[in-house]
Order: structure tokens, then sequence, then C-alpha cells
């Protein structure tokens, strides 16, 4: 069973964008800056639930039924997939330091936390490309 990722894949192209456009703009001097800003860390937190929502999905095939995996808080959720060999060591440490800094959204919005989460971009890009590409894979 493929599992669909459209909408993962439709959030990962706009954070992209997004994020290719910071390039080209001065920091912290254009009003467009800050628009691309705001849009990269509310993207990045959509592709981060997204993830963590279609990774459920594609561990249920290794428990006995889903509210085993349903109750298995996010980080577990990747803990998981290292275990089964569908994700890395290196990916799975990856992906635990993106939910930390997506935790620290909740609690402080600020400049500090959106430039941070700016940094992580490029190879939280690549790496939800790469779970992206897993979840839709059948082969285990």
């Amino acid at each position: 069973m493929s599992i669909d990722t459209t909408f993962l894949r439709r959030c990962i192209g706009t954070l992209e964008l997004a994020y290719g456009e910071i390039g080209g703009l001065k920091y912290q001097e254009e009003l467009t800056y800050e628009i691309y800003r705001a849009a990269c860390v509310k993207e990045f937190e959509l592709v981060l639930e997204q993830s963590g929502k279609l990774l459920r999905k594609r561990l249920a095939a290794y428990f006995s039924n889903n509210r085993q995996v349903d109750r298995l808080p996010f980080k577990d959720l990747f803990r998981h997939a290292a275990k089964h060999g569908l994700i890395d060591v290196e990916a799975t440490e990856r992906w635990l330091a993106y939910r930390d800094n997506r935790n620290n959204t909740a609690h402080d919005y600020g400049e500090d936390f959106a430039e941070q989460t700016l940094q992580l971009l490029p190879t939280f890009i690549t790496d939800a490309k790469i779970l992206a590409d897993m979840i839709e894979s059948t082969d285990d």
C-alpha cells in the first residue's frame, strides 16, 4: 500500500521556494525578508507535522495494531523508524533536533528563533524529501 505524500511534498516545495527567496534579500532590512522568513517557519512546522503523521502510517505495519503506533510520541516515531531500518541513526538525531526546535516555536516566535530555524532548513529540506521517498516506498 502506497501512502499519499502529495500534501507533504507540496509543503516541502513551498518551504524550498520561500527559503530560496530569502537568499537574495538583505537580512532584516526589508519587509519582504520578514514575510519569507515567517513563511519558512510556518512551512517548517507543517512539514514536520505532516512527516510525523505520515511516518505513523508507514510504521503501522510494524505493530500488532494501529493503537500502538497512534500512542507513540513524535520522537518515538523516528526512533522506531531507525529501529526498523527505515531511516538511519544520524537522520533520526536530526529529526529529534528539528522537533526540539519546533517545540521552541510554541514558546518563542522571536527573531532569534526564526533565524535558528533558517539555519536548519537546508538539511531539513533534504531530510524531508528523503523521508517522503521512504514513506511512499512499499519496500520493507
